[in-house]
Parts: structure tokens; C-alpha cells; sequence
């Protein structure tokens, strides 16, 4: 494939995206479901692909849709290559807290998030064990997807495409993919539901009617008075772009985690795995090492960058970029014959998801969180369903003028959490887990820490005074 149909390929991806956007300030329908452009564009293109208008048209000029079989191949390759670029970005340029500070701080969140997520593994482990496998017939690693779809998103199920492949569960992408979308729909919209019943019913110290959402978050135009840079030039032009510095530095520390992954399936190899045949770090992909290696970069930058050369701002530019092209690629080249054939696992697995994420959200918040429960616990639930940005878009709707500790306490809380989860090296292996070690030892495994967190999250920081 020539690098030009590749460059085509992205430059249409582009395209989409403005037509989506155009899309969503013309309906709306999209303006109050807060949808992402990118996923806007992604259904677009889906419909116009060879998945929708290609089936229609039967093995006419137009079997691949609008589009070309080839650029529907590079559109399939790209989201596994632009999740390790938006991992690579989580921590560099950050300012890392004290320890004692981000667990006083986050930690009621950190015990909500994590006990919904491991308790969307043993939902899930325990629906492949006792309808999945032995009536549908689908792998054991199934029991997995909620997790992948809801809290990792459309960037961890593509990361994981490989994974799911080579262990002999290929439509385990197309489903996470799907799980994806509708953890996106099912977070915004139960989440809105739930902001209208906090306003109505006093549950919100912050949030006094839902009509106060502004035209700005509505839009996604921000108005002229509000507009701020997207990031600052830290050197000069003469010497490097600034931009290209910091795509240098994520590379790097692709290239760390890169290097760490290999090292480890080669001890792997060389240790247990050729003793006892048991192999898990060469399904594992990319992208939770090179968020480990942009950590490592921070550290240094942290150690020996006098001259404060990072720019935060700029890096989440790129990070935006990466997830908004992942997104849409990722939509684009979705199978939709993968889901049709497995429409009754999916539909369970969905149903499974929002309504575990919702019933936990509800009665867990208030025991967990001692202030501000619904401001914080919102940001969990909308992660939990539909990543971490549905989870910030809600927080801001509910405290607009960041009156609660609710996005302070939710940013700690990321530092504790990514690492492990919602796309971390536990999501990852998640799969691999499974295949190796059975679903039953999973499974009681994960229940141990569902109860674990619970109790850690309602008998200890739910115990707090509202001023701890």
C-alpha cells in the first residue's frame, strides 16, 4: 500500500470530522446529547462505507461504499498506532501531587471507580461462564468487554485489536468497539437524566436547574471572550517548533515503552513461560507501556528541565488530535455484520453495564463520597460508562464554576486509576488473563476486589467529615 492512499485515507478522515461538526451545530438533537464530533464522523462514514451503503448497493461500483476497500484497510490500522500516542500524553507535563495529597483528596473516587470497574468484570465473567459460552458460543474472554468498551473506550478496544486476534477472538474488537459507542450514548444520556433528577430533587449543591448549560457547552463554540490558547511556545522557532518537541518527547517515550515491552516478553520467554508454557506479556499491547514511559519522561523532565520546556497545554492538543482521529477511524472501519451476528451477547452485555454502572453510581456515591457526591461521583459515572472525558463533560455541567473539589479530586483519582484500568496494564492483560488462567479464577478473583474497594470506599473515606 503506497503512502499515498495512506495520506489520502487521513486527509478524508479530516474531512469527515469538519462535515461532522458542521452536522452537529446544525441538529439539535446532537447539541443536547453532547455527542463528540469525531463520533459524529465516525457514524458518517460508517453509514457511506462499505458496512451500510456498500451492503446496499450489493457488488455494484459502490461495494465499498463511497470510499475504497484500501482506505477502509488504513482506517482499520490506525486507531492501534494513535492509542499509543494518547497514553504516551497522560503524564507528561504533568505536575505529579504528594502522595499523602492525591489519596486524601481523590482517594473516595479512586475506591468508587475501582469498584465499579472490577464489579464490570465479574458481571461480565460471570455472563460468559453461564450465557456467552455455553449457549452462544463465544470465547471465555468475553467476559472482558465491558470493562474494554465502557471504561476504556473506543481507544483501548483498537489498542487491544491484536490481542483479541491472536488469541482466537477476533470479534471481540468489533464488539468492544460497539460495547464503546454505546457506553459514549448510554453515559451521556443517563447522565443527563440524572442531572435533571439531582436540579429537581436537591441533590446537586452546585447545579440549580438543568436549563443553566450553557450555549457554549451545548455548541462546542466557544464564545470570543473565553477562547485561550491551545498551548505556548516554549522555544523558539530558529531552534525547534515547539510542536515537534513535544511529538519528540511522546515518541520517546513510546520508544521506552517499546523497549519495556520486549524486555519483558523476552524474560517472559526465557523464565515461566517456557517452564510452564504460560505466556501473557506477548498479547499484551503497546500502549500501557508508553504511558509508562511518558511517565518515566516526566520524572526526568521533573529531575533535569530547568528551563521548563514542556507545555501541558500543547500536549493535550496532540492527545485531542490522536483521540479524535482514533475515534472516527476506529467508527469508520467498524463491522457491523460482527455485531449482527452476535447482537444477543451484545445487547446483554450493554444492558448489563449501564444498568450495573447506574444501580452503583446511586447507592454507593452517597456512602462513599463525604462531600459533593453527586459533583464527584457524576465523574465516575460517566467514566465507568463512557470514558473519562464523558466523565469531565458531565462534572462540568454539573459544577460549571468548579465550586466542589469534584475535577481536582477526579484528575488524582486518574493517577491511581489509568495505570491499572480503564486502558491500564489490567485491561490490557485482561484478555490474555482469561485465555490462560480460566474464567473462574478471574472471576473470584475480580469479586475479592469488588468487595475490597467497597468496603475501603464505605468504611473508610465514606466515614470521613465533610471537612477531611
Amino acid at each position: 500500500m503506497s503512502l499515498q492512499i495512506v495520506g489520502f485515507s487521513i486527509i478524508i478522515l479530516a474531512a469527515l470530522l469538519v462535515i461532522g461538526k458542521l452536522i452537529r451545530l446544525k441538529v439539535p438533537i446532537l447539541q443536547k446529547l453532547f455527542l463528540p464530533t469525531s463520533l459524529i464522523g465516525g457514524f458518517l462514514a460508517l453509514l457511506l462505507g462499505p458496512e451500510v451503503l456498500g451492503k446496499l448497493t450489493g457488488d455494484g461500483f459502490l461495494n465499498a461504499g463511497l470510499f475504497t476497500d484500501q482506505m477502509v484497510e488504513v482506517w482499520a490500522g490506525l486507531p492501534e498506532l494513535l492509542i499509543n500516542v494518547v497514553f504516551a500524553c497522560l503524564f507528561i507535563g504533568f505536575v505529579l501531587p504528594k502522595p499523602k495529597k492525591m489519596w486524601r483528596i481523590g482517594g473516595p473516587q479512586i475506591a468508587l471507580g475501582y469498584t465499579m470497574s472490577w464489579a464490570q468484570y465479574a458481571i461480565g465473567i460471570l455472563l460468559a461462564i453461564t450465557v456467552l459460552t455455553p449457549l452462544l458460543g463465544l470465547s471465555p474472554a468475553a467476559g472482558a468487554l465491558i470493562e474494554i468498551g465502557f471504561v476504556g473506550g473506543h481507544g483501548t478496544a483498537a489498542g487491544l485489536q491484536s490481542t483479541f486476534e491472536e488469541l482466537g477472538f477476533a470479534e471481540g474488537y468489533d464488539l468492544a468497539i460497539g460495547l464503546a459507542t454505546v457506553g459514549i450514548l448510554s453515559g451521556v444520556i443517563v447522565g443527563m437524566i440524572m442531572v435533571n433528577w439531582a436540579a429537581r430533587n436537591g441533590k446537586s449543591k452546585t447545579l440549580h436547574h438543568p436549563d443553566e448549560i450553557s450555549f457554549e457547552q451545548q455548541t462546542g463554540i466557544i464564545n470570543k471572550e473565553h477562547r485561550k490558547s491551545a498551548g505556548t511556545k516554549t522555544t523558539s522557532s530558529l531552534s525547534i517548533e515547539p510542536f515537534a518537541l513535544h511529538l519528540g518527547l511522546i515518541g520517546i517515550s513510546i520508544f521506552i515503552g517499546f523497549v519495556l515491552l520486549e524486555i519483558l516478553v523476552w524474560l517472559e520467554a526465557v523464565t515461566y513461560g517456557e517452564a510452564f508454557g504460560i505466556y501473557l506479556f506477548e498479547y499484551v499491547p503497546l500502549f500501557p507501556f508508553a504511558m509508562i514511559g511518558g511517565l518515566l519522561v516526566q520524572l526526568f523532565l521533573s529531575r533535569f528541565d530547568r528551563h521548563e520546556l514542556v507545555d501541558r497545554d500543547t500536549i493535550n492538543t496532540i492527545q485531542g488530535v490522536a483521540l479524535d482521529f482514533l475515534i472516527i477511524s476506529a467508527m469508520a472501519s467498524l463491522s457491523l455484520q460482527v455485531i449482527g451476528e452476535n447482537i444477543i451477547a451484545f445487547i446483554l452485555l450493554a444492558v448489563a453495564g449501564i444498568v450495573l454502572n447506574t444501580f452503583l453510581f446511586l447507592y454507593l456515591g452517597p456512602k462513599m463520597i463525604p462531600s459533593y457526591w453527586f459533583e464527584r461521583g457524576i465523574g465516575d459515572f460517566g467514566q465507568s460508562t463512557g470514558v473519562a472525558a464523558t466523565g469531565i463533560m458531565l462534572m462540568r455541567i454539573v459544577d460549571s464554576e468548579n465550586k466542589s473539589p469534584a475535577l481536582n479530586a477526579f484528575g488524582y483519582k486518574q493517577i491511581l486509576f489509568e495505570p491499572m484500568v480503564g486502558g491500564g496494564l489490567v485491561t490490557a492483560a485482561s484478555v490474555p488473563f482469561i485465555i490462560q488462567f480460566g474464567a473462574v479464577p478471574v472471576l473470584i478473583g475480580v469479586t475479592l476486589l469488588t468487595i475490597a474497594f467497597w468496603l475501603l470506599g464505605t468504611l473508610y473515606f465514606g466515614k470521613m467529615k465533610e471537612s477531611d
